[in-house]
C-alpha cells in the first residue's frame, strides 16, 4: 500500500487514468526498489576491475619487459608486451603496456627521411648510411627536455668518433618561439642540428611520439632503438654503436 499510494496520489492529481496506465507506473516503481536495493551497476561494456592476483602477475611480467629493454632485447619485448595485453588488460601495467607496444613496435621499421620546415642552425641533418644517428625530440618549454637536452652535447663528443649523429627536432608549441628555441641552442651550445617539424608533426607520428623528450637511433635506414634519452646510457650506446 505504502507503494501504491504516491502513484495513486499523482494519478489524482492529473485526472482519471487507465488501469493500465497504473499497472505501467507500478511496474517502473518495483523497477526502481529493485535496482536500489541492487546497488550500483558497473556501465555496459566496462572492463571489470583487474584482481590482486592479476595485477602482481602484470607487474612482474612489467619488469620482464623492462629488463629485455635494458639488455636491447626486442623480440622478447614485443613478444612480452602483446601478452600483458592480451592476459592483463585490466590492471595498472597492463594499461602502461599500450603505449610502450606503440613505441617498442617502432623498433626495426624503415625510418622516416628528415623533413622539416626550417633549420635553426647552420649544419643540416639527415640520416646516412655510415653513422648511427639520434632523433630527438623535444619544446623549449619542456621541464624534462630543460634536463637532457644540455647534456647531448657531450654525448656527441664523446661518441661523434664511433660514428654517432645527432639531430634534434621540435614543434615549437605551447608558450615556446622560435626565437626561445634559438635562444636555447645558444645558451646550452647546441652543437647539432635543430630543426622545426612540419606542420602536423609528421616526424613525431612516424616515430610514434606522445611524450618528450623522446629519442630514436635509426641506422643504415632502419630504427634500432627507441625511448627516453635518459635510457640511452653509455653501456647500451655501446652496444649499439658495435653492433
Amino acid at each position: 500500500m505504502s507503494r501504491m499510494l504516491p502513484v495513486l496520489l499523482t494519478l489524482s492529481l492529473v485526472g482519471c487514468a487507465l488501469k493500465s496506465d497504473v499497472d505501467a507506473l507500478n511496474e517502473r516503481v518495483a523497477k526502481l526498489e529493485q535496482s536500489a536495493k541492487s546497488g550500483p551497476q558497473a556501465p555496459v561494456g566496462a572492463t571489470p576491475a583487474a584482481s590482486t592476483e592479476d595485477e602482481a602477475a602484470a607487474s612482474k611480467m612489467m619488469e620482464d619487459i623492462q629488463n629485455a629493454l635494458k639488455g636491447n632485447d626486442y623480440v622478447q619485448a614485443k613478444a612480452l608486451l602483446a601478452e600483458i595485453q592480451s592476459k592483463y588488460a585490466a590492471t595498472r601495467a597492463g594499461k602502461a603496456a599500450v603505449r610502450m607496444a606503440t613505441e617498442v613496435n617502432i623498433v626495426g621499421t624503415d625510418a622516416k627521411p628528415i623533413e622539416v620546415q626550417k633549420w635553426f642552425t647552420k649544419e643540416q641533418g639527415k640520416l646516412t648510411d655510415n653513422r648511427v644517428t639520434m632523433v630527438v625530440f623535444w619544446e623549449a618549454w619542456c621541464p624534462h627536455c630543460k634536463k637532457e637536452m644540455p647534456l647531448l652535447p657531450a654525448k656527441l663528443e664523446k661518441y661523434k668518433s664511433k660514428g654517432l649523429g645527432i639531430i634534434a627536432l621540435t614543434k615549437v608549441t605551447k608558450s615556446a618561439t622560435d626565437e626561445m628555441v634559438q635562444q636555447f641552442i645558444t645558451d646550452n651550445k647546441l652543437d647539432f642540428p635543430v630543426g622545426k617539424e612540419m606542420e602536423g608533426g609528421s616526424m613525431s607520428a612516424a616515430y610514434a611520439v606522445s611524450g618528450i623528450p623522446a629519442a630514436a637511433l635509426v641506422k643504415d635506414g632502419k630504427v634500432i632503438w627507441r625511448g627516453h634519452p635518459a635510457r640511452l646510457t653509455d653501456e647500451v650506446l655501446d652496444k649499439l654503436l658495435a653492433s
